[in-house]
């Protein structure tokens, strides 16, 4: 009996934690619906008449479209490029550098103790002598540092996991080591690597001091997005709450899309029947 007591208080307790974790979310949902007289008033209001004129204001300025269309270039470039190359790197440091392994992976983490703000400022030069500043160019080879990075920290974790006698047999039967890599290895990290590279697309997803300081006409969403409050004499909540919901919707297409392909990977490495 108490441990039913229990059981049920804790559900309700967990179901309490996550209502106020999602609230801030419904909230800006609703408000992105709302027009500016139903956000402001004293009472706030749960029935209302919805609207659409936020979003007619976000996906109707050139600006916010283009700061779009420049988000999902310059992340899908960085975050694909870093699977391409921390990935394979990763899968290298925990199978065969036993002996300089730590240091390898401990300096891929210092990279994420500096500042962005002490990257930003020698970029800032090295890219106005090179004449890529304002440049998606530029900020895509500024973004591989952190994706790479991340995705070798996060990434090598998952490889250690695999056991060796998988990738040992699969050697032992034939098969070179980037067929072991890319038939075995690949599919059976795959669920980790989909955290790895979620979290890796959310982090530069978000980016805003190093977008913010080494590109003025080509900026990204959330440069645009924290630039919205400057669009007349009131703070329009209800646009800034619909640039908000339009900037979270890409990272959560991209986590969809990302799911079936690894769903897909994991389905085609599995044991064939017949």
């Amino acid at each position: 009996m108490v441990s039913l007591i229990l059981r049920n208080l804790a559900r309700v307790t967990l179901a309490f934690l996550v209502l106020i974790a999602l609230t801030p979310i419904l909230w800006t949902t609703l408000g992105a619906f709302k027009r500016l007289r139903d956000i402001v008033t004293p009472v706030p209001k749960l029935f209302f008449s919805p609207t659409l004129e936020n979003f007619a204001t976000i996906l109707g300025s050139p600006t916010i479209r283009d700061g779009l269309v420049n988000s999902v270039i310059v992340v899908a470039v960085a975050v694909g490029l870093g699977a391409v190359l921390g990935i394979p790197a990763a899968h290298t440091l925990a199978r065969h550098a036993r002996r300089w392994g730590d240091d390898a992976q401990f300096f891929v983490l210092s990279l994420r103790f500096m500042p962005p703000v002490a990257i930003a400022i020698p970029f800032i030069v090295i890219y106005l002598d090179l004449g890529i500043y304002d440049s998606l160019g530029g900020l895509i080879l500024v973004y591989l540092v952190t994706t790479i990075s991340t995705v070798i920290w996060l990434a090598v974790p998952a490889f250690e996991r695999v056991p060796r006698e998988i990738e040992e047999a699969a050697a032992m039967e034939g098969c070179r080591e980037a067929e072991v890599f890319w038939r075995f290895s690949l599919p059976i990290a795959a669920p980790s690597l989909f955290g790895a590279l979620v979290f890796t697309f959310v982090l530069v997803w978000n980016e805003l001091l190093l977008a913010l300081t080494l590109a003025a006409q080509n900026a990204t969403l959330p440069v645009v997005a924290a630039s919205i409050t400057s669009l007349g004499k009131e703070v329009p909540w209800g646009v800034i709450n619909a640039a908000t919901v339009v900037l979270v919707l890409p990272p959560l297409v991209f986590i969809g899309l990302l799911m079936g392909l690894i769903n897909s990977m994991v389905r085609a490495g599995g044991p064939k029947k017949g």
